[in-house]
């Protein structure tokens, strides 16, 4: 599984480059604190409910959560539906917010 970090997905959303984030939180932990990634619940994915990243098959998906430990499991839930490009943030949302939320 490829992996990206906090520091790197910053600095690409800074520049404004235009990319696929799924949160893959509950509903409630995305709007206590999210960075505008697309909602679609672990539960969701673990059904195979996907219509909704469904086009994104072939592009760059960048997975997040709490920690990066659900993030993980979609990404490879993911993979294995063919989805050819998915990456876990690492740290999740507890290091994002550690690191750049005063």
């Amino acid at each position: 599984m490829i992996t990206i970090s906090i520091e790197e997905l910053n600095e690409r959303i800074n520049a404004g480059e235009n990319l696929h984030i799924l949160d893959v939180r509950e509903p409630h932990e995305n709007i206590e604190f999210n960075i505008g990634g697309t909602l679609v619940p672990l539960g969701k994915i673990q059904t195979m409910q996907l219509d909704e990243i469904d086009e994104w098959k072939n592009d760059e998906i960048i997975v997040y959560c709490r920690s990066g430990n659900r993030s993980g499991q979609a990404c490879l839930i993911l993979e294995a539906a063919g989805f050819s490009n998915v990456k876990n943030l690492t740290g999740g949302m507890l290091l994002w917010r550690e690191k750049f939320s005063l």
